[in-house]
């Protein structure tokens, strides 16, 4: 990619009325970035209303921003120097709209922070500050702007730099520049200015130009976050793609892949798009799907990467900037959804290492709760491992957004991974089993009753009707030889005892983690349990295993699916294809392993 087709994303903030969009209208207009006639067109309806012409006109896209007489929402405009192309992210000043703020600067390269020379440093000015710095946009040209207001006068603007320059030093940015502008007369913007003649900097294009593009994408590790897994069979197609845009990096055919967090490893076998020529090589931006040399079982949300590159960290316990917009606060033991490219966790606030008031700059420390409007550096946990990047490393995937009922509420970065102290269900089995009541019959007593060995049997793979009439007629069959055996729909858990999970984001973890405890309970008092769940992943093995501890789970495995050999399952082949045929398989293998006592039968 040569200079003239560089291109740069920046964003705008500052604080409502403050002239951001004044600032953007003068540089399209100074370096000829309209279309031909568009600045005649908006002069004379300017005139034709009898309103005095403002530059800040030649953005009002928007119905309703030209409605409201504010930015409601991020806008992007494009121009070009003789460096490279820009795109000028403009984001809204109100506070209520801080959630777009974040969005467009979640996107920047590089940020142009407005300040009011006559009206001076605002709140939002301090906010979007911190903002800025939350999310690691690193170059920041601050603009002094409407100098003609205040006389050009030297006196004001140093004390705006002073006070403001000072604000930054103390969370930790340093702006690249301060530049006296007017953005209505175009002082000091596309070119320097007669009237601030104090002034010796360069121009705000000219620093604009001296940005430092960050590193190519192309040029970083591979990511590509797994959005959706395509099955063809059709016409004898036996495709598998996994669909998703590629974030960093280049991946061609023939390259080794490891998905993340399962670890699993493939090739790529082909790159797939539709209606596209054959391609053997994709790289950032680029919505693209993949087929594998090998079958293997992942689900939407992990990350496939390269192999020999550095891989993303694997874990769900890590530190945070982050910034709140719910309208309840940030609270410990509350349950949130994690977003994360295209993975989604349930996710709880273990920590707030200290939160920042934007106003007055005091941190605070010993805060049980993050407020409107904070922002927070605190540690998370998510209930299951998750794939990630220091955002400092790779943006795509080192952030976060926070939803709470359907709603983003927070967002933020990832800053620091730390290494898992095992899971929240590891946690919850610890708790669960100080205060655990025992029993006083012994499993041997109880065994010798039932003439079987308690067990959690869960059947997976295949097609989910498939495996409910397995498990099912595996129920009848065990009952009807005289064994003590219950079968649990997870639809009976969606309706009874799961039916306060409201939110069908955390619906299964939640699920799954209420089926383990209650696996326990039927274990613990001697019973097999059989259930079935389709698309059963090794984390939810792991988890039902843990929580069905210190009683053991079996899973058997209808085909479709692979495992990883460190799991306890059994597989019976793809060619079981009879409810019949599988059920005997299965009670042949109860009786081998003695769950199912012989000499009883």
């Amino acid at each position: 990619m040569d200079n003239q087709q560089e291109q740069m994303n920046i964003v705008i903030v500052g604080h409502v009325d403050h002239g951001k969009s004044t600032v953007i209208g003068r540089m399209l207009a100074d370096t000829g970035s309209l279309p031909e006639g568009k600045l005649e067109q908006v002069r004379l309806n300017c005139e034709r209303n009898a309103k005095p012409f403002e530059y800040a006109f030649l953005l009002d896209a928007l119905k309703d921003e030209q409605a409201q007489g504010i930015t409601i929402d991020t806008a992007r405009c494009f121009f070009k120097t003789a460096k490279r192309h820009y795109i000028i992210i403009d984001a809204p000043g109100h506070i209520e709209f801080l959630k777009n703020m974040i969005s467009g600067a979640a996107r920047a390269e590089a940020a142009l922070l407005v300040i009011d020379a006559k009206e001076g440093i605002r709140e939002n000015s301090r906010r979007h500050g911190f903002m800025l710095s939350m999310l690691g946009v690193k170059q920041i040209v601050v603009l002094v702007n409407k100098m003609d207001l205040v006389h050009y006068s030297q006196t004001v603007y140093d004390q705006v730099v002073a006070e403001f320059a000072a604000f930054l030093a103390q969370i930790g940015v340093e702006p690249q520049a301060f530049v006296p502008i007017s953005a209505r007369d175009g002082d000091n913007l596309a070119f320097r200015s007669a009237n601030l003649p104090w002034y010796q900097g360069p121009s705000v294009l000219e620093l604009m130009d001296g940005f430092r593009k960050e590193k190519d994408q192309a040029e970083q590790p591979f990511r590509f976050p797994v959005q959706d897994i395509y099955k063809f069979t059709a016409g004898g197609d036996d495709r598998r793609i996994f669909a998703g845009t590629v974030e960093t990096g280049v991946i061609r055919t023939g390259d080794e892949v490891i998905f993340m967090p399962s670890g699993k490893r493939s090739t790529i076998r082909s790159i797939e798009g539709f209606n596209q020529p054959v391609r053997n090589e994709v790289g950032p931006g680029q919505a693209t799907g993949f087929t594998l040399t090998t079958q293997i079982y992942v689900k939407p949300g992990e990350i496939l990467c390269r192999g020999g590159e550095s891989l993303p960290h694997q874990g769900g316990t890590f530190r945070a900037n982050l910034f709140w917009m719910g309208k309840h606060p940030l609270i410990k033991e509350k349950k949130y959804q994690l977003k994360l490219a295209t993975s989604r966790a349930t996710v709880t606030l273990q920590q707030i290492t200290k939160v920042l008031n934007s106003a007055d700059l005091t941190a605070e420390t010993d805060r049980n709760q993050v407020e409107r409007h904070e922002v927070a550096e605190c540690i998370l946990k998510t209930a299951k491992p998750i794939a990630f990047d220091n955002s400092r490393d790779i943006e795509a995937t080192g952030r976060f957004v926070i939803v709470d009922n359907y709603e983003i509420v927070g967002g933020g970065i990832i800053t620091e991974a730390f290494a898992d102290a095992g899971t929240l269900a590891a946690h919850e089995l610890s708790r669960r089993e100080f205060a655990w009541e025992r029993t006083a019959v012994s499993q041997a007593e109880r065994e010798d009753r039932y003439k079987q060995q308690a067990k959690f049997i869960v059947i997976a793979g295949g097609d989910g009707q498939f495996q409910k009439q397995v498990a099912r007629t595996l129920e009848v069959e065990l009952f009807r030889d005289g064994y003590s055996v219950y079968y649990l729909g997870m639809a009976n858990l969606l309706s009874g005892l799961g039916a306060d999970v409201k939110s069908r984001a955390d619906e299964r973890d939640e699920q799954i983690r209420r089926l383990g405890e209650l696996a326990h309970i039927f274990t613990d008092a001697g019973q097999i349990l059989i259930t079935n769940i389709p698309e059963l992943d090794e984390y939810e093995i792991d988890t039902l295993r843990t929580l069905n501890t210190p009683n053991e789970i079996l899973v058997f495995d209808l085909g479709g699916q692979i495992f990883a050999d460190n799991q306890p399952v059994q597989s019976l082949g793809d060619s079981v294809r009879d409810v019949e045929q599988a059920v005997s398989q299965m009670k042949a293998i109860l009786r081998d392993r003695a769950i199912l006592i012989e000499y009883f039968i």
